[in-house]
């Protein structure tokens, strides 16, 4: 999965907002591909209400390691700034998506991401993340959240799909995509195959 992880404008420093903005896209991103490879190994989720489900604890798991990582490099008002707006631009893409395929407000939605996500974020908070990623604890708690997601055949089975492969992919993508965008220098610039006319 290719995710962007570099600014191609300008050699000046990003606000907190403008990279969490970078990073919704990139956290919808992963999680969509972490949904799609799940099933893809033969679980079971349903198109509707197991769908989002899944999509926003993993979300929520996303948030939460972007935000410890933001902890290591920003102050605590960036960070709060930071945090703040990706958890809306991340609530909206969802709520958006909830909205067009189960009906109900867009506003609802997404204060029912926020209401989860705050819950949620007293939780992690008990598990500790460090220089080299989250303990142990931390990405066994996604895997707990996703039990509660699962059908009943999938519920053992989802814990090592969590544990051994989901989480550590999608933790390495985030903290090499906001490392990049923390850094201020510019990536290389794009080059466009050009159309011969003869």
């Amino acid at each position: 999965m290719r995710i962007k992880s570099q600014w191609f404008k300008s050699d000046r420093e990003k606000t907190p907002q403008e990279v969490a903005g970078a990073m919704a896209f990139t956290i919808w991103r992963i999680a969509d591909n972490a949904l799609k490879n799940t099933r893809k190994a033969n679980f079971e989720i349903a198109i509707g209400p197991q769908y989002f489900l899944f999509l926003t604890e993993f979300l929520i798991f996303l948030i939460q390691v972007a935000d410890r990582i933001a902890h290591r490099q920003l102050t605590a008002e960036d960070r709060f700034a930071f945090t703040s707006t990706l958890a809306n631009r991340v609530a909206e893409t969802l709520a958006e998506n909830q909205s067009r395929l189960m009906g109900d407000s867009i506003a609802s939605h997404k204060q029912h991401f926020i209401d989860n996500l705050n819950q949620r974020a007293g939780e992690y908070a008990d598990f500790n993340y460090g220089e080299d990623g989250p303990e142990f604890a931390f990405t066994r708690y996604l895997a707990f959240c996703m039990r509660e997601v699962m059908d009943e055949k999938d519920v053992e089975w989802v814990i090592d799909q969590m544990m051994s492969i989901e989480a550590p992919e999608t933790v390495e993508m985030v903290e090499k995509t906001m490392n990049n965008l923390f850094t201020a220098e510019p990536g290389p610039p794009r080059t466009r195959k050009r159309v011969s006319g003869d």
